[in-house]
């Protein structure tokens, strides 16, 4: 019993993984390093191409809650980050290099998994196969998965943060804080500025040049990756309840006018990440910016903030709760192509996929998770055809669906409690 699935992201390695330990033999086709994006830095699988964060790992919160429903599963994404977290408060933040690296590992040394590095330019609805070719899909296999969606494709802009290097932070103008917790115990490095400091760093902003992409012509962008220049255009308050809110920074009993938040990027603590900064001006505009901030006056940036066009299907009508394809039963989609947005919600819909996938193949009864689960919730947001265009949507409790009558205070406790339980259950069926 055979399967291909198409990508090395997180989706299609999890995919791949759950497919193998399933008993089914998975050609796995990899384009790098024969072609590679130009938002790829290395040629590993599963590569995080823009924050290090998979975000917070609170049960109470959606993503928190997906997390724990995929470790029930055994995802081979959560091993990897749980095995490669480095501190980051509440969040759930990984060494992105020894991350990636376990998961090619696991992927290479797997017996039923068959890597082939070869660009795929052709799709066979009848080869049972994971579409997870990944957000930056291009060219032939793009036109290819078009004809198969009748050309139903939507797109975002999605931009990235830069990342420095620790030793270039002026800690006379920087101290360790997460938000609300005690001095000189958080995870984050706080980069605190005065109002005056604040409105020079804003006039950098709205003056810095953007990089001329001819290609945007309509410029959309997915809400929680708006680049902070954009996020500044609509108003000089708009950064001080975003990215640069102070509230819960406070440091010798004073809270600061604005924050610029740093976060580790690698476990050997030499890199970090600036904290939604995610931009798409040019490398000279970046550090311009960047010094103005006190604690940054010398910083040394490893690698710049980088724009990229995300494409993703407009699922409804074209892809049923199971992520397969309503006209083509052998194939299959998952990751951001499919229309979930996030590194945890790409993950959840490659193994999600691949179980549903499996039964298919096996003709085993029909198993899915309901609205009442997070996993479930995701497939049922991205099939429902009363969606006429969709917008990609990270795991959260609106689109939850369970009946509740008891105190608001205990709700959310409730919706965990179900979750995890249903999951278990399901976990003993698949």
């Amino acid at each position: 019993m055979k399967a291909r699935v198409i990508g090395a992201g997180l989706a299609g390695c999890e995919a791949a993984y759950q497919l193998a330990k399933r008993g089914i033999e998975v050609d796995l086709y990899e384009q790098k390093p024969v072609k590679r994006h130009a938002a790829f830095k290395t040629d590993r699988f599963a590569e995080l191409i823009c924050s290090n964060s998979l975000r917070s790992d609170d049960l109470n919160n959606a993503v928190g809650l997906l997390k724990e429903e995929m470790r029930i599963l055994d995802s081979l994404i959560m091993s990897a980050a749980d095995q490669y977290r480095i501190p980051a408060g509440k969040s759930l933040a990984v060494d992105r290099n020894g991350f990636s690296d376990y998961i090619t590992q696991q992927i290479e040394n797997n017996r039923n998994i068959h890597v082939i590095h070869e660009e795929i330019t052709e799709i066979d609805p009848k080869i049972p196969t994971i579409i997870a070719a990944g957000p930056l899909c291009e060219g032939k296999l793009a036109e290819a998965l078009g004809k198969l969606c009748g050309n139903s494709f939507l797109h975002f802009y999605d931009a990235v943060s830069p990342i420095v290097e620790k030793d270039s932070i002026d800690f006379n103008h920087a101290y360790y804080k997460s938000r609300y917790d005690e001095e000189n115990t958080g995870d984050y490095i706080n980069c605190p500025l005065t109002k005056e400091e604040f409105e020079d760093f804003y006039r950098t902003i709205i003056e810095a040049k953007k990089i001329d992409v001819h290609e945007i012509d309509d410029e959309k962008y997915f809400e929680g990756c708006m680049p902070f220049e954009e996020m500044a255009r609509r108003g000089i308050k708009t950064l001080l309840f975003g990215p640069m809110k102070p509230v819960g920074l406070e440091h010798d009993g004073v809270r600061p006018y604005a924050v610029v938040q740093l976060r580790k990027d690698n476990a050997i603590d030499t890199l970090y990440n600036v904290v939604g900064f995610q931009t798409h001006l040019t490398f000279k505009a970046q550090e311009d910016v960047l010094k103005k901030v006190p604690a940054l006056h010398d910083v040394r940036i490893v690698r710049y903030g980088v724009m990229h066009r995300n494409t993703y299907v407009n699922s409804p009508g074209i892809i049923n709760n199971k992520y397969q394809f309503i006209n083509y039963p052998n194939l299959f989609i998952a990751g951001q192509i499919s229309g979930v947005e996030g590194y945890v919600e790409s993950a959840a819909s490659g193994l999600y996929a691949a179980i549903q996938l499996s039964r298919y193949l096996k003709n085993e009864a029909e198993c899915v998770l309901g609205s009442d689960t997070m996993m479930g919730a995701m497939a049922n947001y991205i099939s429902d055809q009363n969606i006429t265009e969709l917008e990609p949507m990270n795991a959260n409790f609106g689109i939850f669906r369970l009946d509740y009558s008891g105190s608001k205070k205990d709700k959310r406790a409730f919706y965990v409690e179900h979750a995890l339980n249903t999951v278990k259950e399901f976990a003993e069926n698949v």
